[in-house]
């Protein structure tokens, strides 16, 4: 059995509450072409936090985690933002809104911090957490240095489409969390990568042993992390069509780490599952989503979450498991 199983089932727990307290929570309508309602909500507003943990799986997989994604979406949104805004004076640009290239810009900018998180964790033996930290904080500032200190707003509705429009029907940041996880998916398992990630979470030394450069591994899966908050930040800048340099994914980092965790990835490394973070990313969401519906307080809804947190590590935790058992009634063998 999956380690995601408790969380696919708080998650069918949520949606079957909703079922019977908030009828109208199930209403899809069709209007302008597209599906509205509030699980195509739970489906859209869970892309940033889904495409982070795609990211930060991988990084927990190897022993590591990575504090820096919220930085570093706030960096890549004010890349993005800025290069439309005030588009340079190149042959290329003209003076003229170029969308094609603020979004290659804005990656490699979140790519090339995600390199330097690699660097530092595996080249220099920094530790995971203190490595991630610096550009946390430092991260923030740059993308505060790029933005002059003002939310650069801006209006190009071609980069907007890329969180505001629909494709098929679904909104288009669902079928880029879809295609995000479907290439993860591909990489970690259909190549040696995931083998890879996996042992070298497991035991950096073994995996050096029978030739796995665990240092390597280390800077790949921090670009690719860096990559998706690359990704949620223009997500999240095209759907407001602003960026904002001091809040744009201010503490989505640890809503990514719980998604994980509630995933069944452990976090002391080793085996993964990307289907379980995408399936705690939703339950976080459809729980924030619930909650606002039932007119629950905002000061509640923390703790209301980090209850539900609780519950499903210790549903997924052996002992705990083991413990409940023991007052379970044992089937008699016949």
């Amino acid at each position: 059995m999956p380690n995601w199983t408790a969380a696919a089932a708080m998650l069918v727990a949520v949606l079957f509450f909703n079922l019977l307290f908030t009828p109208s929570f199930f209403h899809v309508a069709i209007r302008d072409g597209r599906l509205f309602g509030s699980l195509i909500d739970i489906l859209n507003r869970a892309v940033p936090v889904g495409l982070l943990s795609l990211g930060m799986t991988l990084v927990i997989a190897t022993g590591g985690v990575d504090l820096s994604v919220g930085a570093v979406m706030a960096i890549s949104g004010t890349v993005a933002a800025g290069l439309i805004a005030r588009p340079p004076e190149t042959p290329f640009a003209g003076g003229k809104s170029v969308p094609a290239l603020a979004i290659p810009a804005a990656l490699l900018a979140a790519m090339g911090c995600g390199l330097f998180n690699g660097i530092l964790v595996a080249i220099l033996d920094f530790q995971p957490i203190i490595a991630t930290l610096l550009l946390m904080v430092a991260g923030r500032g740059v993308a505060q240095l790029l933005a002059n200190g003002q939310i650069v707003t801006f209006s190009e509705p071609s980069f907007a489409a890329i969180a505001r429009g629909a494709t098929a029907m679904l909104p288009n940041p669902v079928w880029l969390l879809a295609i995000t996880f479907v290439l993860f998916s591909l990489a970690t398992r259909a190549t040696a990568l995931g083998l890879f990630v996996e042992a070298t979470g497991s035991n950096p030394s073994a995996a050096n042993l029978v030739g796995i450069n665990a240092r390597a591994v280390k800077i790949a899966v921090y670009t690719l992390c860096a990559l998706c908050g690359g990704l949620a930040g223009i997500v999240i800048t095209g759907d407001i069509q602003a960026a904002d340099a001091n809040n744009s994914g201010l503490y989505m980092e640890l809503d990514a780490i719980l998604a994980v965790s509630v995933g069944g990835t452990a976090l002391a490394g080793g085996r993964f599952s990307l289907v379980g973070s995408i399936v705690g990313a939703l339950l976080m969401q459809a729980l924030t989503t619930t909650i606002l519906t039932r007119g629950v307080s905002p000061e509640i809804t923390l703790v209301l979450k980090a209850a539900v947190v609780v519950t499903v590590c210790l549903l997924q935790a052996p002992a705990f498991r083991d413990s409940i058992s023991r007052y379970l009634p044992k089937k008699v063998p016949a």
